[in-house]
């Protein structure tokens, strides 16, 4: 399976940036780490961090009909893209994920515009919700691979 993941906003940052609120672990360890899930499930991952709000669009385009799936963390977007939100409705199967449990935040970060269009979301458990959507993801992929309906042989008819 083929997964984009997407780091939004400030995630470059991960590791230096208040540290006691998102951990101490660099963006670099927590994608080695994605990449070690997505090689014991035989999985490929396209990942991209970027500030920009229109670049991570443009890469959830790219992966309708190239990924099976799409990983998330929109950051600070999370909360005010009404664009992003429909691009990644438009796209592949989605997991949110925060570092932080953003319903526990300040009011203005209690409202993902994304969980509506998400197939589910990993909220609050550090650098770990990133493994957890992963493996979650995949997961709901694997799934939705087994329950697809197959080719039809003639002596089905």
């Amino acid at each position: 399976m083929r997964v984009l993941v997407l780091h939004g906003p400030n995630l470059n940052l991960v590791g230096t940036r208040e540290p006691e609120r998102y951990g101490t672990e660099p963006l670099e360890e927590i994608n080695r780490r994605l990449e070690a899930i997505a090689a014991e499930h035989e999985s490929i991952l396209r990942i991209v961090q970027s500030s920009f709000e229109g670049a991570l669009i443009d890469e959830v385009h790219r992966a309708i009909g190239h990924a099976d799936g799409v990983l998330v963390n929109a950051g600070g977007l999370t909360h005010t893209s009404v664009a992003l939100r429909d691009a990644v409705a438009a796209g592949p199967p989605a997991v949110e994920v925060h570092i932080t449990n953003i319903y526990a935040r300040e009011p203005f970060r209690r409202r993902s515009l994304l969980a509506p269009v998400c197939v589910g979301g990993v909220y609050g458990f550090g650098a770990d919700a990133y493994r957890l959507g992963l493996l979650a993801l995949l997961g709901h992929l694997e799934r939705a691979r087994a329950q697809a309906p197959g080719p039809r042989r003639m002596e089905d008819e």
